[in-house]
């Protein structure tokens, strides 16, 4: 271990995290703020680890000058403004502090409820004025009122445990959690479209993914009741800013509170202009304790780290010593990839997930790979609040039964992966192994036997075996310019179907992928990104 070693704190960080790293024995800390790319990139190669929050730009041009560097520790939960894969390929270790602000940002989403519904922006505006608006400020009453809150995680369950204190009615939508979970915690289990009918007020705590980028959308406004209110301290981008907009304007949303924007600062959206439109700067995690709390957590996970090489709320590498490490990684990418591709496959809340291991392992402790199975399968709906350490932790409070099991006989493979998951519609099961010394294949997809490399913009098509089917898809793309990478074909163990494997150079556009579900013997087709 180096004589010093040496932190650079490049955001704002509370003063209890900076104590930590002052009083560690041998832990030089440096607070540089406002750094430019270029400033940091120049005096980066200088610092074993980098402490940050979401002002500080992490990208692989820095990366590449960080010879030093062992750890990147985000003090809160986003990493959307460093490259993780980059630091991945470098060998630096990734960490977050999920959970830290949860309850901050919770207590945000109620005030901002109530000085919606009580006009409390614009009440002390107009008297600093020095007007006195009693007939034009008139709220409404929050007590009995339907609060539907969409998104049951950390944060979307104590919405609705405050909500239920003020005596609201608080109703839960949310595919990846079970209706027996909601239940238990004492809340109505609802599919969107009754939340939407019901709410009075509705409230968004889901992560900033595909899916849910313009989640709240023109079509889901017209499903709301007239006068509802609009709630977002989640992420920008989850509620249509530009429908949003119009909403308010026909009368059908009575008003919004927003603490987060598409873009941040939101320069001159014309969602600033409206009365019924109440916002603060992206504050919900900002309060004393919060900030506390996160500083601390980093301070303690990077020390932890950097003296004793313990990892800790890690979100590209999983608990585990460097040496096995070097020896389970390519297992450990095949399981995140299972993990991954099962997550796009399955529909509604998992209940199961029963991961089996077949042939020869060498002795290797195998509970990494099962972390990063569900971490991979838990990514699209947690984003980065989960890792390799709690993904077991977060697929419990979910009511999900993880089981493993080990079979020394795997047949026509050295060694074989399979994961089976459980949802109230239908299993799937995906299998994969590893040729040579770290080539990942997805080597079954139900009843499907393929070889699929698990990466790039893939398509997977269900069609009906019979001459010329291939060829109708091959031109129907080719018609649009669409390249295809690889195509695999893998046959049905009984029956008269094929599953198709796609990998295209780039995505293929909605429109042609209706094209491709019209061809008379495609049954159908699911886009996957791995």
């Amino acid at each position: 271990m180096d004589e010093n070693l040496n932190v650079l704190i490049s955001d704002n960080l509370d003063e209890a995290g900076i104590d930590l790293f002052r009083k560690e024995p041998g832990v030089d800390v440096d607070i540089k703020t406002g750094l430019s790319e270029a400033q940091l990139k120049d005096i980066i190669c200088s610092y074993h680890a980098l402490i940050i929050r979401s002002g500080t730009l992490v990208t692989e041009d820095i990366l590449a000058s960080a010879s030093r560097l062992r750890v990147i520790g985000r003090a809160g939960v986003g990493l959307d403004n460093v490259d993780v894969v980059a630091a991945t390929r470098r060998g630096i270790v990734v960490m977050n502090t999920p959970g830290t602000n949860s309850v901050a940002t919770a207590e945000h989403t109620i005030a901002m409820l109530l000085s919606l519904s009580r006009n409390i922006p614009r009440g002390t505006s107009s008297v600093k004025s020095g007007c006195w608006e009693k007939k034009q400020l008139q709220g409404r009453e929050i007590f009995n009122k339907v609060i539907g809150v969409i998104g049951f995680g950390k944060i979307g369950s104590i919405v609705a445990d405050r909500a239920r204190g003020l005596k609201m009615k608080a109703i839960v939508y949310d595919p990846f959690v079970t209706s027996e979970r909601i239940q238990k915690a004492g809340f109505k289990s609802v599919s969107l479209q009754e939340l939407y009918r019901q709410s009075d007020y509705i409230t968004v705590h889901v992560p900033k993914t595909k899916k849910t980028t313009n989640f709240i959308n023109a079509d889901a406004f017209e499903q709301m009741k007239t006068g509802v209110m609009i709630i977002n301290c989640a992420r920008g981008g989850i509620v249509d800013e530009k429908a949003l907009y119009e909403a308010i304007i026909s009368g059908k949303v009575a008003g919004a509170a927003l603490d987060v924007f598409e873009n941040e600062p939101p320069g001159s959206s014309p969602l600033l202009k409206l009365d019924q439109v109440i916002c603060t700067p992206h504050i919900g995690a900002s309060t004393q304790e919060a900030q506390a709390n996160v500083s601390i957590a980093v301070a303690n996970q990077v020390i932890k780290y950097l003296k004793n090489g313990t990892v800790l709320n890690a979100v590209n590498v999983p608990s585990v010593t460097d040496e096995l490490l070097s020896r389970l990684r390519p297992y450990i990418n095949l399981g995140d990839q299972i993990g991954c591709l099962q997550a796009q496959l399955c529909n509604g809340p998992i209940t199961e997930v029963i991961i089996e291991y077949r042939g020869d392992f060498h002795g290797l402790e195998l509970s990494a790979i099962s972390s990063s199975v569900l971490k991979g399968l838990l990514a699209p709906t947690f984003r980065d609040d989960v890792n390799f350490v709690n993904a077991h932790i977060i697929a419990k409070e979910m009511g999900i039964t993880v089981t493993e099991t080990k079979v020394a006989d795997a047949e026509e493979y050295t060694n074989l992966i399979t994961v089976k998951v459980v949802t109230p519609e239908m299993p799937h099961t995906v299998s994969g192994t590893i040729f040579g010394k770290n080539q990942a294949r997805i080597v079954r997809i139900n009843s499907f036997r393929l070889e699929m490399i698990p990466k790039g913009h893939i398509a997977l098509i269900h069609n009906v075996d019979r001459p010329g089917s291939i060829g109708e898809i091959g031109t129907t793309l080719g018609n649009h310019n669409i390249n295809i990478g690889r195509m695999q074909v893998g046959q049905e163990e009984e029956g008269n179907r094929n599953l198709i494997f796609l990998d295209t150079d780039t995505p293929i556009p909605a429109s042609v992928l209706e094209q491709l579900r019209l061809l008379p013997t495609v049954k159908s087709i699911t886009v996957l990104e791995l």
